[in-house]
């Protein structure tokens, strides 16, 4: 193993070691190893993409659907249900991710979630429509952070903004395949509606099998193995990687760019100490975390779950076009990451977080106003809601970005989970149930309510500005110690 000389033996805890792992990492060229963990990683979302945008896309379909005969308010609560599933599966995936390593947790996740989805396309009456989406929601939840905290993990610090964002917003990638695979199934033309939108999720389940073999590939993070008392094993993947680059590239590699940090093995976390560490010397970071992941659930969760029914309730638009004007949208979405997630490792983290989610709560307040007025059409709406969202997506992204670099490696995933979980149970899970209602009540005016609170809490999420921290281009263990790390001994910058 690569080892860097440090204090005197004399000084240093019994069983610490020092190594450049993070060094080493972050110093990697781009290259087709970066590429196949974003695809087989980065898959989740836009699985993701596609789960929401079907029921939404669908919702209308499953809504007349003779053999589930579901209210808007019960569609609105199966939306719900797929969130409390994605809420309690990512804390228990997350503090196994912790505990037994990413590698087996984002596999297990990807096979919960193929069974769910294709038993979805079965489901008989509103109990088991909703039980499998919260199943499906399961799967997705405990992949938020095996997956994320993976990827941060493996990918070059200097990248790290901008292909986190990038990766992120591919769930509008699915968003838009969702979209238009409603247009087809939804087709009387094409086939029945009623065996259409089974079919949609039969189908979309069954492709998720191919996650499961591009993953074969991904290695355990050398990161948390080297937390986790196993730096030979760390080190033979890292060395494993730097061969096949330096190959590929035809040359050796350049020198890493930060000097080694010293780790003590520990142990397992526990749930205490992860509370203590998260709510005491890092309480202003879980803040920040809870506050943006919250403000962009609620938006995001409570307009796109009921916006066929708005759609087909307030504009009239036949359940079977829907997909039509859910497609533009999710285009803006999947543009707002991929152009602007570079600023976000050049100008910086807290001045384009704050930036994003700023403008798209004037940007949402503006729309709900005309909206509740009946001076928009169907498209003008639409159109509205793809500029919305086109900035909003970019700082939802962000949101998860924040709270994988928020927290020391060996609580990095427990982190992702809690916040996610937190932020969907507390934004997420109320925002379709409310939506649901207000459209139900038949008043534009109860709607603008629900875009006027939405608004609000992206405006709150501005707190950025004063919680945020500089993370960009630096390294994991620089902007969050390792609780393994030695005292008095300096992380990798």
């Amino acid at each position: 193993m690569r080892h860097t000389p440090g204090r005197p033996a004399a000084a240093e805890p019994a069983a610490s070691f020092a190594t450049d792992i993070p060094a080493r990492l972050d110093r990697l060229p781009w290259d087709r190893f970066q590429w196949l963990v974003c695809v087989a990683l980065g898959v989740t979302w836009i699985l993701d993409g596609l789960e929401v945008t079907l029921v939404g896309s669908l919702a209308g379909a499953i809504h007349e659907s003779p053999s589930l005969r579901l209210s808007e308010t019960e569609v609105g609560l199966a939306g719900s249900a797929y969130l409390v599933g994605a809420v309690g599966e990512a804390l228990l995936f997350g503090w196994l991710t912790d505990r037994l390593g990413r590698k087996r947790l984002f596999t297990v996740t990807v096979a919960v979630y193929l069974l769910a989805t294709i038993a979805t396309g079965l489901s008989w009456d509103f109990w088991s429509f909703a039980l499998f989406r919260l199943l499906t929601g399961a799967g997705i939840g405990g992949e938020y952070a095996a997956v994320n905290s993976a990827i941060q993990e493996l990918i070059p610090a200097r990248r790290r903004g901008t292909t986190d964002l990038a990766i992120n917003g591919t769930f509008w990638a699915g968003a838009a395949a969702g979209a238009v695979a409603a247009i087809v199934v939804l087709d009387a033309r094409v086939m029945d509606p009623e065996i259409g939108w089974r079919a949609a999720f039969v189908v979309g389940g069954a492709l998720s099998a191919v996650v499961l073999v591009l993953r074969r590939w991904i290695p355990e993070s050398p990161r948390w193995l080297m937390t986790h008392g196993r730096p030979e094993e760390a080190e033979r993947i890292v060395a494993g990687i730097e061969a096949g680059v330096a190959a590929r590239r035809g040359g050796s590699l350049p020198p890493p760019a930060g000097g080694p940090i010293r780790l003590r093995p520990r142990g397992h976390m526990t749930i205490g100490e992860v509370v203590r560490a998260m709510f005491g010397p890092h309480r202003d970071r879980a803040a920040l975390g809870l506050t943006l992941m919250a403000c962009q659930a609620f938006c995001y969760n409570g307009v796109f779950f009921t916006y066929a029914l708005v759609l087909t309730k307030f504009y009239g638009i036949p359940s079977g076009d829907v997909g039509w004007f859910m497609l533009p949208s999710a285009l803006g979405n999947l543009a707002g990451p991929l152009l602007l997630g570079p600023l976000f490792d050049s100008v910086g983290r807290k001045p384009m977080i704050t930036a994003t989610y700023a403008v798209a709560g004037v940007l949402m307040a503006a729309t709900g106003l005309p909206f509740a007025s009946g001076l928009l059409s169907a498209w003008a709406q639409t159109a509205c809601w793809t500029a919305i969202f086109f900035v909003a997506s970019a700082a939802a992204s962000a949101a998860y970005l924040t709270v994988g670099e928020s927290f020391p490696l060996e609580m990095r995933a427990m982190g992702i989970a809690v916040f996610y979980a937190f932020g969907t149970a507390a934004g997420g899970v109320v925002g379709p149930v409310l939506f649901g209602a207000l459209i139900a009540a038949g008043e534009r005016t109860h709607i603008l309510w629900g875009y006027l609170i939405a608004a609000a809490l992206m405006l709150a999420a501005a707190a950025e500005w004063r919680l945020g921290f500089a993370a960009e281009c630096r390294s994991l263990e620089s902007v969050a110690a390792p609780l393994s790390a030695v005292p008095g001994t300096h992380p990798v910058p």
